[in-house]
């Protein structure tokens, strides 16, 4: 296992484990090589980095030959020219011009938390992007500020609110960060609006793994354990999965998001949002173009002082922790300090998907 010391060292030398900063310096140098400026591509490549940190493995480096895809395709702009839209002084809307959504979720987040601590709270909404990696990482920009901090995305059709067989919307995840508060990390509710990801079916497939019931039906709308049910006409469930769940609360949550990051930003929605795969074309037709994002921050000091916002997040955190219960993002948070030391474990078919793209971009791939 990798140990901090280790961290510079090449990543072949590191048997079945990721060395952080060098895989860090490799997904950088892919996003350099399809032409991100350096500041794009350490931006997004940090991203995914710190996916695979805290746990999120369907969401980190794993996603890393799905960009490149796209970016083939024509489908990602890795230079592109911000467009902003500004009607009102703590409101902002970001034209992407098709960047990566990892790079525009965080400066849309940047120009979130700056009007914010101007006016108190701002919320910024983007159109015309890409798959903006996990949501956590755009709310913690203003946590880490000293802000709740907000980030939700709509995303291509997967979900069939159940009663209908037609994917219609998105995973559609959101997130809210609360700022850490004594000896507790910042509070992260980071959740797909589906019963679960396209990425984790992913991972159950690459395994070899049934999924639970209650994630996907087939072709004919009925619950399978399939994880390659999207493969063959089958659909994602909203959270709740079934009308005794609470399926109609997963399925409002979904729309609220295609509401609020889609149609509020021009962007597409529904049935329209592009596609992550390559081998799907977007649909023709739709209302805006690209994925929309939404972003917001609240000021802690337009409601209270700091100390008193500590004080009392302190005690919320201790009620919650006598309880017995785990605060959301803590599993992340210690994964997070687990991986820093030992690195990030890698799976063959990972490793393999790495070299592969590696190969293809005349690049010495992770485990070469």
């Amino acid at each position: 296992m990798q140990t901090s010391s280790d961290s510079t060292k090449p990543l072949r030398e590191i048997e079945g484990y990721w060395s952080v900063e060098a895989l860090k310096g490799w997904v950088k140098e892919v996003f350099l090589r399809i032409g991100c400026s350096e500041d794009h591509a350490r931006m997004a490549a940090a991203l995914l980095v710190a996916a695979d940190l805290k746990g999120i493995d369907s969401h980190g480096v794993a996603r890393l030959p799905g960009y490149v895809r796209l970016w083939r395709k024509g489908r990602i702009n890795p230079d592109p020219q911000w467009r902003w839209t500004q009607r009102m002084s703590a409101v902002a809307v970001l034209d992407a011009d098709g960047a990566l959504g990892l790079v525009a979720g965080q400066v849309a987040m940047e120009k979130a938390v700056e009007l914010a601590g101007r006016y108190g709270t701002a919320q910024v909404l983007v159109r015309n992007s890409n798959h903006f990696g996990i949501a956590a990482e755009h709310a913690l920009v203003a946590a880490g500020r000293g802000m709740v901090g907000w980030a939700m995305t709509n995303a291509s059709p997967l979900v069939s609110p159940l009663g209908s067989n037609k994917r219609i919307l998105g995973t559609n995840p959101l997130c809210y960060a609360f700022p850490s508060a004594g000896h507790h990390p910042p509070w992260v509710l980071d959740m797909a609006t589906s019963a679960a990801s396209n990425g984790k079916l992913e991972l159950a497939a690459a395994a070899g793994q049934a999924i639970p019931l209650g994630w996907a039906t087939d072709q004919a709308g009925h619950e399978t354990n399939s994880p390659g049910a999207l493969q063959v006409g089958g659909a994602l469930l909203p959270l709740g999965s079934t009308s005794e769940g609470g399926v109609h609360k997963g399925y409002g949550l979904g729309a609220l998001v295609d509401l609020w990051s889609g149609l509020l930003s021009g962007a597409a929605f529904g049935p329209w949002v592009p596609p992550f795969v390559d081998f799907l074309e977007p649909a023709t037709g739709g209302p805006g173009p690209g994925i929309g994002h939404a972003f917001g921050a609240l000021a802690i000091e337009a409601l209270m002082d700091n100390e008193v916002y500590r004080q009392r997040m302190e005690r919320w955190s201790q009620v919650f922790h006598d309880a017995g219960l785990v605060l959301h993002g803590m599993p992340e948070w210690e994964q997070r300090s687990k991986r820093l030391v030992e690195g990030i474990p890698y799976t063959k078919e990972g490793l393999k998907a790495l070299v592969d793209l590696g190969d293809s971009m005349d690049l010495l791939a992770p485990g070469q």
